[in-house]
């Protein structure tokens, strides 16, 4: 099995900081909010969407897709009691040349092997799209 490893401190009233490795992500901590910091829903998100980028990384190889880049966007609703999110909405746009068949394997794969997506989805509604770059 694979572990990970994230340490946590908070800086001051306005902001934090997580390392693993040699890298180091500021977090938005501040009550009031901070526009230069991912808030604690905002890294759900990204955590979501490396998550997807990096399974078209692995993927695409495995199944010969050819693509030259990756854009993901992603819409999270956050109910207030219990605070907690309801839903997140995702759509993965691709550039590429591969045929409508080939880009809704690519989809598929993604869902079927995403660690983080696939541990989201069994927490909340994660639902999306994936397109051609037009």
């Amino acid at each position: 099995m694979l572990e990970y490893r994230v340490e946590a401190r908070r800086v001051d009233a306005h902001g934090s900081a997580a390392t693993t490795k040699n890298a180091q992500i500021v977090m938005d901590t501040d009550v009031k909010g901070r526009p230069d910091a991912f808030n604690p829903a905002e890294l759900l998100l990204a955590a979501v969407a490396a998550c997807m980028i990096k399974g078209v990384e692995r993927v695409a190889p495995m199944i010969h897709f050819a693509f030259s880049g990756v854009d993901i966007r992603l819409h999270a609703v956050r109910q207030d009691a219990p605070p907690k999110i309801v839903s997140i909405d995702y759509e993965i746009v691709v550039e590429t040349d591969e045929d409508d068949r080939r880009l809704e394997l690519l989809h598929t794969n993604i869902r079927k092997y995403g660690t983080i997506s696939n541990t989201v989805a069994a927490a909340t509604k994660l639902e999306g799209t994936i397109r051609r770059k037009a």
